[in-house]
C-alpha cells in the first residue's frame, strides 16, 4: 500500500461532536466541541479542548465545571449550530429549543432532549497552543431509562449517537463485533480442541 506523507496534524477521527453545557440554570451557554474524550477509569476523567477566544472558555475556567451532553444524530443541526455561533449574541437554549434540566453536582444545565449527560468539575487547565485542554473528573451521569433494559445493562446503541470525522458528521452505524473478540475467538478454538 502506497502512502503520502504528511507533517503532523489532527486525523483521529472519528471523535464525538458533543454539546458542552455551562454557566448555571439562569445563565448559560453551549458550545460544541469534537475535542473529549476520555483519560482515566479510576477515577472517570474526561477533557475538552476550547480556544481562549470562545464564549464559553471563560464561564467554564470562572466557574470550574461544565456538562458534556452526547449528541444524537436528530439534533445534529442544533449542534452545528451551537459549533458556529457565538453565546454572547444569541441565547442558544431558546434559540435550539432545548430544555434546561438541573445537574446534581454541578450548576451548569444538562441539555434534557441528549440521551446522556455527564457533569464535569475541572481539575486543571492545560494550555497546548490553539486551544487549553480542561483536564475535569466525571462526578454524575444521567442515562436516558430508554438505553438500560430490565437487566440494567446500558445499550448505547440505541442513542444513534454522533460521529464527527474531517469536516462531516456520520451516524455511527451498525455493530461490528464485541469489545474482546479477538480472545473470544481463541477461547472458542482451544475448548473445541478438547
Amino acid at each position: 500500500m502506497k502512502k503520502q506523507v504528511w507533517k503532523g496534524t489532527v486525523l483521529t477521527s472519528p471523535v464525538p461532536p458533543v454539546m458542552v453545557s455551562c454557566g448555571d440554570m439562569e445563565e448559560s451557554n453551549i458550545v460544541t466541541v469534537a475535542w473529549t474524550g476520555t483519560v482515566n477509569t479510576k477515577p472517570p476523567m474526561t477533557y475538552i479542548s476550547l480556544r481562549p477566544s470562545r464564549h464559553s472558555y471563560g464561564i467554564i475556567k470562572e466557574k470550574g465545571e461544565f456538562v458534556i451532553n452526547l449528541t444524537p444524530t436528530s439534533l445534529i443541526k442544533k449542534a452545528d449550530y451551537c459549533g458556529i455561533y457565538t453565546g454572547k449574541k444569541v441565547n442558544k437554549f431558546e434559540k435550539c429549543g432545548f430544555t434546561k434540566a438541573e445537574a446534581t453536582e454541578v450548576s451548569a444545565p444538562l441539555i434534557a432532549e441528549c440521551p446522556i449527560n455527564l457533569e464535569c468539575k475541572v481539575e486543571d487547565i492545560i494550555p497546548l497552543g490553539t486551544h487549553d485542554m480542561f483536564l475535569a473528573e466525571i462526578v454524575a451521569v444521567h442515562v436516558d431509562e430508554a438505553l438500560v433494559d430490565g437487566e440494567g445493562k446500558l445499550h448505547l446503541e440505541r442513542a444513534d449517537l454522533t460521529a464527527y470525522a474531517h469536516g462531516d458528521y456520520y451516524s455511527l452505524g451498525k455493530k461490528l463485533a464485541p469489545f474482546g473478540i479477538s480472545v473470544k475467538n481463541k477461547k472458542k478454538h482451544t475448548h473445541n480442541k478438547k
